[in-house]
């Protein structure tokens, strides 16, 4: 039997940054020590609440809730599971959670994951109640300077990483997975793994492609996710004449593969926490060229594993994906994702959070 509980509380359970990171780190903990619940708000898929389920983990999935009780029911939830830690990775839930469980008779240690800088809608209120936790643990070097700790007691910063060994093994097989997507296996491949929302700015993107396909003919571009954007997305890419380049995948399960599968990364955002997608494609080997923003620039050096360029800028992003394309150029880009690659792995990640909730359950209950 466990000798620690604790549970984990995620607002979706998507195909997202945020959700992978948590169930990758999950799959690899040590469940004879630590007893892990997963409370969600929303799941869209069943994809990673059955992988979690197939780990042995409980999975609390809330979305049939109507959204006037779905935080009710969290809180009910969280004290049914009666944990010694309570984790929270969302703002919203936390602001809920902290002051229902900080001054209940027996309440568990409090922590929240930070994943993003950036949390317009509840940054107020996040800011007031964070005081409450016993310990934020911020992704990334700029999430840990950033306003979103702001308030924090205690913040220490874990960059979570991503399994390193299962992308190199994908990236072997990179010819069967592109005829696995339908996708020419001699093009210079580059993918794009961002779920269609604003923020992810597609139309930049897709504006840069113009200028790259017009002077590498070889050159088709992957797009994968899913969102509100996706049907406006396809007819942009209609509209630019770019069907025979540009292939909208739409929801690919497991998308890393796809990743290991490219020659590059590219992503065209306005803002990012630290893209799961980027330490997915640097344990693959493969270069990324992307905006400057959020933590990508804590994982991406210019010119050593990637090309980083200012966001908004549709001229500056297609130069250097044509830049990263250029044969010589592109081996050293590679030679530098595999270089750092064990720089993102997610190997120790399961034991430093294991350790972190034994810690805080002590002082708690001492």
């Amino acid at each position: 039997m466990s000798d620690l509980r604790v549970c984990e509380v995620v607002k979706t359970l998507d195909l997202g940054g945020v959700e992978v990171l948590l169930v990758e780190r999950l799959l690899r903990a040590r469940k004879e020590i630590v007893d892990y619940t997963v409370i969600c708000l929303r799941a869209s898929t069943d994809e990673l609440i059955e992988r979690l389920r197939s780990a042995g983990i409980t999975v609390i999935d809330l979305t049939g809730s109507p959204r006037l009780l779905v935080y009710a029911r969290l809180v009910a939830a969280v004290r049914r599971v009666a944990p010694q830690v309570l984790n929270v990775h969302s703002p919203a839930p936390a602001i809920v959670l902290r002051p229902f469980v900080r001054f209940g008779r027996r309440r568990p240690a409090l922590v929240s994951t930070v994943h993003c800088e950036r949390w317009p809608k509840t940054m107020r209120l996040d800011r007031l109640t964070r005081g409450l936790d016993d310990c934020t643990v911020a992704v990334s070097p700029l999430v840990a300077r950033s306003r979103a700790v702001v308030g924090a007691r205690r913040v220490l910063t874990r960059m979570h990483g991503v399994n390193v060994q299962e992308q190199r093994r994908w990236a072997a097989r990179a010819r069967l997975l592109r005829r696995e997507f339908n996708l020419p296996e001699d093009s210079f491949l580059c993918a794009c793994v961002a779920n269609f929302r604003p923020q992810k700015n597609h139309r930049l993107l897709l504006q840069a492609v113009e200028e790259v396909v017009r002077l590498r003919p070889d050159a088709v571009f992957a797009l994968a996710g899913d969102g509100p954007l996706r049907d406006e997305v396809v007819r942009d890419v209609e509209t630019r004449g770019l069907g025979d380049r540009v292939r909208v995948l739409g929801r690919v399960p497991r998308a890393a593969r796809l990743v290991a599968a490219a020659d590059l990364l590219v992503l065209s955002s306005d803002y990012e926490g630290l893209p799961v997608v980027v330490m997915e494609a640097l344990a693959a080997g493969v270069p990324v060229v992307s905006t400057r923003v959020g933590g990508v620039p804590d994982l991406i050096t210019s010119g050593r594993n990637g090309i980083l360029t200012e966001p908004g800028s549709a001229g500056d992003l297609a130069e250097a994906m044509l830049q990263a394309m250029e044969p010589q150029r592109h081996r050293e880009l590679r030679a530098g994702a595999l270089a750092d690659a064990e720089s993102v792995d997610m190997a120790d990640t399961a034991e430093w959070f294991e350790e972190l909730y034994a810690e805080l359950a002590g002082d708690v209950k001492a």
